[in-house]
């Protein structure tokens, strides 16, 4: 592998982490309606369980209120019980074949609560960053010891490394601050 190769390896998982970390983000409630906010829930389907978003139609009826329409009759029950036990505290109601999940007000501690896991998911996006600009240095570093390239070219690559760096973690801080103006906003 080269010094190039290695760069633009590290450069493609450092995107992943970030984009993983933006996924994370769209699963934390703020009280604003988010049909996100439903696709990890799993709904048994014919003794299988399925992701919500595969059984139904999940939309927004308006900012606080997410719709859930199933594709077929049975399901209306089994979803609405699937989004009661889960963890994110909905109380859906069912009206006819239309699921309505209404998001409830979040008290001022419940939103200093959820600061306080987006700070903790943005430190742990900046660790694997960092983890991934370790192996990438380490890389460069078995080339030189392998004689491959200078001690030069080990120097510059690893500038380049840190500069890439800098800029992922810049982004996961501004993706944190903006979720946690979203958070403290409403």
């Amino acid at each position: 592998m080269t010094i190039p190769e290695i760069k633009t390896a590290t450069e493609a998982k450092m995107d992943q982490s970030i984009a993983a970390f933006r996924n994370n983000l769209t699963k934390i409630r703020t009280g604003r309606a988010n049909p996100a906010l439903l696709d990890h829930l799993m709904v048994d389907y014919y003794g299988n369980p399925t992701p919500i978003n595969q059984v139904a139609n999940v939309a927004l009826l308006d900012s606080r209120t997410i719709s859930v329409q199933p594709w077929e009759k049975g399901m209306g029950a089994k979803i609405e019980k699937a989004i009661r036990d889960s963890d994110l505290g909905l109380n859906p109601v069912g009206m006819g074949d239309l699921i309505r999940i209404p998001m409830p007000p979040m008290s001022e501690e419940r939103r200093k609560e959820l600061t306080k896991i987006v700070k903790n998911e943005g430190e742990n996006a900046k660790i694997a960053v960092r983890n991934l600009r370790r192996d990438a240095n380490e890389a460069v570093k078995k080339l030189v010891k392998d004689k491959l390239v200078s001690e030069d070219d080990q120097k510059r690559a690893e500038a380049d490394i840190q500069k890439v760096t800098d800029r992922h973690i810049a982004a996961i801080d501004q993706l944190v601050a903006a979720k946690d103006q979203e958070i403290m906003a409403l």
